[in-house]
């Protein structure tokens, strides 16, 4: 049985740096995060904002867009984040997560 999966962009601040990932389960991925036991780097650069979350029907496909968003250039990224969600609001708080 095939599970669905996300890919994710985590930052700082609006335009600050980014990070893509990609999960199985969101809410508990961004507390981890958030609780620094996410990557090693969100937690050296504080990346608790959750900016960009794209669902996917199986997690082969969130790996591959991982890795395809991973090659993007920065610009790119940015103006993606900006195309859905223009003020860097965080999202965790659209999945159940406090801010």
């Amino acid at each position: 049985m095939e599970r669905g999966g996300w890919t994710y962009i985590m930052t700082n601040k609006p335009r600050g740096v980014l990070y893509i990932g990609v999960t199985a389960h969101l809410a508990a991925r961004v507390a981890q995060h958030r609780e620094g036991l996410g990557s090693a780097f969100c937690r050296r650069y504080n990346l608790q904002r959750l900016v960009l979350v794209e669902p996917h029907s199986s997690i082969e496909e969130a790996i591959a867009r991982e890795k395809a968003l991973k090659a993007w250039k920065r610009a790119w990224k940015v103006a993606l984040i900006e195309m859905v969600n223009p003020c860097w609001h965080d999202l965790a708080d659209d999945i159940g997560l406090a801010s």
